[in-house]
């Protein structure tokens, strides 16, 4: 399965449909663009961030535009808002592993886990 990733929206109870995420490889000081993409109506990005063959030992970094999301929704956040972005930034030392990264997010609050 490669790389995954999987938003849950825990102010409305539903999945993050429409969050715009970005995936980075990270390293030596410095953070490379690898895909940019919109979170389909189950809150997961239309097909893997890498297969098997694909995801290589390393670190990378997924940054969720959450603060995007519940404005699009309507929620009334503060200005400056107390989230905006959200940077997850992971390793992967078995990329023959498949490695899912969750999400659990509300304006205020955020959780995630390294899932299966």
């Amino acid at each position: 399965m490669g790389l995954t990733t999987h938003v849950l929206d825990t102010m409305h109870g539903c999945p993050a449909a429409g969050m715009d995420v970005a995936l980075y490889a990270t390293g030596d000081g410095g953070a490379t663009l690898l895909n940019q993409f919109t979170l389909n109506a189950d809150g997961r990005s239309a097909k893997p961030l890498f297969t098997d063959q694909d995801l290589r030992t390393g670190t990378y970094r997924l940054v969720f535009d959450v603060a995007g999301y519940f404005k699009a929704r309507g929620v009334a956040l503060p200005e400056p808002n107390f989230l905006n972005q959200v940077s997850l930034d992971f390793g992967v030392a078995h990329p023959n592993e498949h490695y899912h990264v969750p999400l659990l997010v509300s304006p205020w609050s955020y959780s995630t886990y390294r899932g299966s």
